[in-house]
């Protein structure tokens, strides 16, 4: 049965940057606002040991992964550029009393 998680204000998701969040396994997942909506992808990328929202570089709705610079539609999680062939896990976002959820 899912989980629903509390991540943050969604204040705290700027246009423009990439915000890290915990989980509760420990995995974190990448926050991006784009357009005003945001969105929410696992933070790993799925071709190397690389950090989105330490490494990654956003532009519209494009992460870009520094370590290969492979990247990803953060819309949807699907790989855009090689070397990344595999999708990014995307979980729906809602907005509850100002504050950043997911299920899990």
């Amino acid at each position: 049965m899912p989980e629903t998680v509390t991540l943050c204000a969604a204040e705290e998701v700027v246009e423009g940057e990439i915000k890290q969040a915990p989980l509760p396994d420990g995995s974190n997942v990448a926050l991006y606002r784009v357009d005003g909506t945001i969105y929410a992808t696992a933070d790993m990328c799925t071709h190397g040991e690389a950090s989105l929202a330490e490494e990654g570089i956003i532009s519209g709705k494009i992460v870009e992964c520094t370590f290969h610079f492979g990247t990803f539609d953060v819309t949807t999680g699907e790989p855009i550029g090689m070397p990344c062939e595999v999708a990014l896990k995307t979980y729906p976002v809602t907005i509850v009393d100002g504050q950043v959820q997911i299920e899990v």
